[in-house]
């Protein structure tokens, strides 16, 4: 099969996808780590007993053969998810050949069964972020495996302050989060309270008001971020708190039972729809059926978000990474929706850069009208990323500012994409947001020198390789910043001297040097290099021939678990491969013919 029928077939696919509303919804990989939290909750809400024994029996049947369980079913064992599989069978009470295993693998993996070794073995995970050691320590708990001496306070009386205070207050937990911090912070007051009177005192005090935090926050579909773990978390917490009737459980347990699948098991989130669609259009490009563009253009418009975010505050302007009620708005997935609508609006009657306005003007309907909602609705993301640059130049993911926990700090990777999302942006906008990006653009370009590793690599936060070292994934994030900046600079040399010298001897990549080949990675790094100035043709032939044979000449797509989710959870996304693997060979092929549709 040549490169070009495989990328036909591929596109062929991936127009294929596409759901009955006309963009793509993809599909996450089911986890471990979330079955076993949501069995955790609803077995202590008695409810729905044929979901919590299907859970059961799903975890049973995915175990790893060491008796651990991994994130996925393509990922080896670790340390959270075991443990937290281990205790949903003792919360559900069931005696089972897969928890006495889990037993095993914990005391192995700990050194000890005793508390204290738990305790200390879940927190090593993760350092001083707190976000989901707590909460792993609050379900062994509830569980009976640890006392609750093992799990620190959360200081949940904090939720009670003005929104604007938090990133002043060096919260323990990241900016996301916050529902956890409440309803965990909870459950630990009531089981230990402290031994100090004015503590208990604030928190007492406290507790009615941060619930009502958490019921202002709390989705029209009950489900926190569309995480399964996290809306599980809040409503074991709640429940073993006393708060049995409270609307929050209420409504976190139905979210639980709508996102159960049909073999038993459950995703970490619910989809990445937007995510996906924003990812497809830009990896297509000119490709897409003319007739579907206009249809996919006024899904991603709807998808902006209009008012400030009850959650995290953000200003209006920004998308998120799914359509349903649980998103919140972020950069990389406002980057990503930005390039979409500047590829998409490419085919429509645009008026000339003079006419375009820093704001939309009302209009009569028709090509002018909708172009100029376009650029409104352009303006308005490229507004909120600026706004979100963070001192340092770089982009964080939700909020400026909260900068201490790792997930809450300026990314390589998403300083890229916003680069990518500016500069597409920038010749359409008035002459004082023109000199606003270009400003943004130095300063996001002086970031990325400055973390450039000694290598010449860049890691990313929200992608990783399990096999790597810390979990890491220069790979993804070179590729991705190798694509954003300028190519005779000397970052953009050394990050491409650091690209070839990572690829394998069977012309593929990996997440890092010396690593099994991915099509997920092989096609960031081909996609990449094929619009470098420097990386040798037969580089990224090799890496070209890699992914026909690897895709079967584009016939099959399968993934790898190279996301990473909240708190450090892999999974993998059934369209990641199919969508990156057109880009590569769309870029490298330099836009053939168009496909059959």
């Amino acid at each position: 099969m040549t490169v070009d029928g495989t990328l036909e077939r591929l596109i062929d696919r991936l127009l294929a996808e596409r759901d009955a509303a006309g963009h793509w919804t993809g599909e996450l990989s089911s986890s471990a780590l979330a079955t076993a939290v949501a069995v955790a909750a609803l077995s202590l809400s008695y409810e729905r007993p044929g979901l919590v024994a299907g859970g059961l029996g799903w975890l049973e049947r995915h175990r790893n053969a060491d008796g651990g369980w991994g994130d996925t079913v393509l990922s080896a064992a670790n340390i959270s998810t075991t443990a937290l599989g281990w205790a949903a069978f003792a919360i559900a009470g069931r005696q089972s050949d897969a928890a006495r295993a889990a037993g095993e693998w914990m005391r192995r993996a700990a050194g000890s069964l005793a508390p204290e070794r738990l305790a200390e073995a879940v927190a090593a995970r993760y350092g001083d972020d707190r976000t989901f050691s707590v909460p792993i320590l609050t379900v062994l708990a509830v569980a009976g495996l640890v006392p609750w001496r093992s799990v620190p306070q959360l200081p949940f009386e904090l939720a009670a302050c003005p929104q604007s205070w938090f990133r002043w207050l060096r919260l323990p937990v990241v900016s996301y989060a916050l529902p956890a911090l409440i309803a965990i912070g909870q459950v630990r007051h009531r089981a230990l309270p402290s031994r100090n009177p004015a503590a208990r005192l604030v928190r007492a005090a406290a507790s009615g008001r941060s619930l009502e935090v958490l019921a202002r926050i709390q989705p029209e579909n009950g489900g926190f971020l569309e995480a399964v773990p996290l809306t599980a978390f809040v409503a074991m917490s709640l429940r073993s708190a006393g708060y049995h009737r409270h609307p929050v459980l209420r409504n976190a347990l139905d979210f639980l039972a709508a996102s159960a699948r049909p073999d038993g098991s459950w995703p970490i989130d619910t989809n990445l729809a937007t995510w996906v669609t924003t990812l497809s259009v830009n990896a297509l490009r000119g490709r897409l059926p003319a007739a579907k563009r206009p249809p996919l253009r006024e899904w991603i418009l709807r998808q902006q978000f209009r008012d400030v975010h009850p959650y995290t505050g953000a200003a209006p302007g920004g998308w998120a990474w799914t359509d349903l009620p649980g998103g919140v708005p972020d950069a990389d997935d406002t980057a990503g929706a930005l390039l979409a609508l500047r590829n998409l609006a490419s085919i429509a009657e645009n008026p000339p850069p003079s006419e375009i306005l820093a704001e939309p003007r009302a209009s009569a309907s028709g090509s002018h009208g909708d172009d100029e909602r376009v650029v409104g609705a352009a303006v308005r993301g490229v507004r909120w990323l600026l706004d979100l640059q963070n001192r340092d130049g770089g982009i964080p993911t939700f909020c400026r500012g909260w900068g201490r926990l790792p997930f809450d700090r300026s990314s390589p990777d998403i300083t890229a994409h916003a680069l990518l999302a500016w500069a597409a942006w920038k010749p359409r906008l008035a002459p004082a947001l023109q000199t606003r990006v270009a400003a943004a653009r130095r300063r996001a370009t002086a970031y990325l020198a400055r973390v450039q590793r000694p290598s010449g690599a860049w890691v990313p936060l929200w992608f990783g390789n399990q096999w790597a070292a810390n979990d890491e994934n220069p790979v993804y994030g070179t590729s991705r910043v190798l694509r954003a900046i300028e190519p005779d600079c000397e970052p953009a040399r050394r990050a491409e001297a650091w690209l070839l010298a990572a690829q394998n001897a069977d012309g593929g990549w990996g997440g890092d040097r010396g690593l099994a080949s991915s099509i997920e990675e092989t096609s960031l790094a081909v996609a990449a290099l094929a619009g470098g100035a420097a990386a040798p043709a037969s580089t990224v032939k090799r890496g070209l021939a890699w992914l026909v044979e690897a895709t079967r000449g584009g016939e099959t797509t399968p993934p790898s678990p190279i996301g990473f989710y909240f708190a450090r959870l892999w999974y993998y996304e059934r369209l990641y491969p199919l969508i990156f693997a057109i880009d590569a060979l769309s870029r490298a092929a330099g836009q053939p013919p168009q496909g059959r549709r």
